[in-house]
């Protein structure tokens, strides 16, 4: 195999794993569910769900704080779904800035 096939596979696997990564739908959680997040594998917020039980004008800092939460819950397991696919991608290889 020569190096212009090696590059335009590469190419292939980092257009494919974009692709997956716009597609992929990840939920985070936090009080219970009572806020609900979901992000893609680039972490960019698709949706909030806040259960009305949450909300009260008396203690907005929690509902921040939920909503906070259910965030990084939900990048958390962006970071590991992402890790898990990469691994699988590269065989099990350990490349350093890559997991």
């Amino acid at each position: 195999m020569n190096i212009q096939q090696m590059m335009k596979q590469a190419q292939q696997m980092q257009d494919k794993l974009q692709k997956q990564m716009t597609d992929m739908r990840i939920e985070g959680a936090a009080g219970g569910g009572m806020v609900t997040v979901v992000i893609n594998g680039h972490k960019a917020l698709q949706s909030i769900k806040i259960d009305p039980e949450a909300v009260s004008k008396d203690d907005v800092e929690m509902l921040q704080d939920l909503v906070l939460a259910a965030i990084n819950d939900a990048q958390r397991k962006a970071d590991e779904t992402l890790s898990q696919q990469m691994s699988g991608l590269m065989g099990g290889m350990k490349i350093p800035g890559l997991g």
